[in-house]
């Protein structure tokens, strides 16, 4: 008898109420993701739809590609900023930010004769204003949304730019300044953390002082209208290259209110990039990031009027940063290899978001097509 209650105890399990638990909670999951795929559904629908209307089309293409270009480019400039100041109420953030949008956009329009891009698209190869539409052009945004809810960093310049573009030497002029870019962003910021990771280890103990908020709500504003100046672009490039009063209102408003809802969410998926590197929630990092960061963007903004992405810019900079706070630390061979695994993982990211962006832009553009064949079929 003591045998069989000795077996009765052992099986009076608690897996059921554990598979219960995961299964309710992959549900609540898969209906989620399920919403967003029939908003995904709805928008290939309706570009289908509209494509053919040259003026819906161009506003419809603004809207997925402003909602898009935001979504996937909240891990810049905004996402050490938002996941460091977790304390602060969300609307402070966005009016803040979203004020200094409204300036940098009405600056440019302003100066600039109706161009809200700082004539970053007067580059050869789009300069055009867009008469016709085909689908993949409008589809191209709505794949960058589901990209972007996978947390896969696409560069929207590739992804938004590429398919407008009239000619293969836009797209390698976009290509070369984006991995001058990661290439610079990279060896400062492993240098810079190299040699300085135990003052900076050192600053980031304790308490932030208050000086440091200030410090990085000033030099992030900074970036932000830097960031604006070089990636406005991928969102204009669907309107008039010249905008009037009216048409001005409508670009600047749709945005500012996305960022509303995007500050609201704390960031799209696409924030987790953040989230795993190191010491980024603290203040003071943050700030270090986004002064960087800022610096090299304010270099290539001044180049030329190419234009370039970001995103390939601050995976750069990350990649350079975790991997020389790594080296400075000495760490475990286990550690370090981690390392290696997250910059090989976002450059996976990046890289496939540049194939998919040159696969649309040939299946698009017949010139590029004609030049390919005149290349390999000379």
């Amino acid at each position: 008898m003591p045998k069989i209650k000795k077996g009765k105890k052992h099986l009076a399990p608690v897996k059921p109420y554990k598979f219960r638990d995961r299964y309710s909670q992959l549900d609540i999951y898969i209906r989620k993701e399920k919403n967003f795929l029939y908003f995904i559904a709805f928008s290939l629908i309706l570009a289908g739809m509209v494509y053919p209307y040259a003026g819906v089309a161009m506003w419809v293409g603004f809207a997925f590609a402003g909602y898009s270009a935001i979504a996937n480019d909240s891990i810049q400039t905004i996402g050490t900023f938002i996941v460091s100041n977790e304390d602060k109420k969300w609307y402070w953030q966005w009016l803040f930010m979203g004020a200094i949008f409204l300036g940098t956009v009405f600056y440019s329009w302003y100066v600039f004769d109706g161009d809200v891009t700082y004539q970053r698209l007067s580059s050869k190869g789009f300069d055009q204003n867009i008469d016709s539409f085909v689908y993949l052009q409008l589809a191209a945004p709505i794949v960058l949304l589901l990209l972007t809810r996978f947390r896969i960093p696409v560069s929207t310049t590739f992804m938004l730019l590429s398919v407008f573009t009239v000619s293969s030497g836009a797209i390698i002029g976009m290509v070369s300044k984006s991995l001058m870019g990661y290439v610079a962003a990279f060896g400062v910021a492993i240098i810079l953390y190299l040699a300085l990771s135990k003052i900076i280890k050192r600053f980031v103990k304790g308490e932030a002082h208050g000086s440091w908020i200030v410090a990085q709500w000033v030099i992030t504003g900074f970036l932000w209208h830097t960031w604006l100046a070089q990636d406005l672009a991928n969102v204009a490039v669907y309107l008039p290259r010249k905008l009037d009063g009216l048409e001005f209102a409508a670009f600047a408003g749709f945005i500012f209110l996305g960022l509303g809802f995007m500050f609201y969410k704390r960031g799209e998926k696409i924030q987790h990039i953040i989230n795993e590197k190191s010491d980024v929630r603290d203040v003071r990092s943050a700030t270090i990031i986004d002064l960087v960061y800022a610096i090299i963007l304010y270099y290539f903004k001044e180049l030329n009027n190419i234009p370039m992405s970001t995103t390939w810019v601050f995976v750069g900079l990350l990649a350079g940063r975790e991997l020389g706070m790594r080296l400075r630390m000495q760490d475990s061979p286990g550690k370090l290899g981690k390392t290696f695994s997250l910059i090989g993982k976002d450059i996976l990211s990046v890289t496939i978001g540049l194939v998919i962006s040159i696969i649309l832009a040939v299946a698009i553009n017949p010139v590029i097509q004609q030049e390919i064949k005149n290349f390999f079929f000379k």
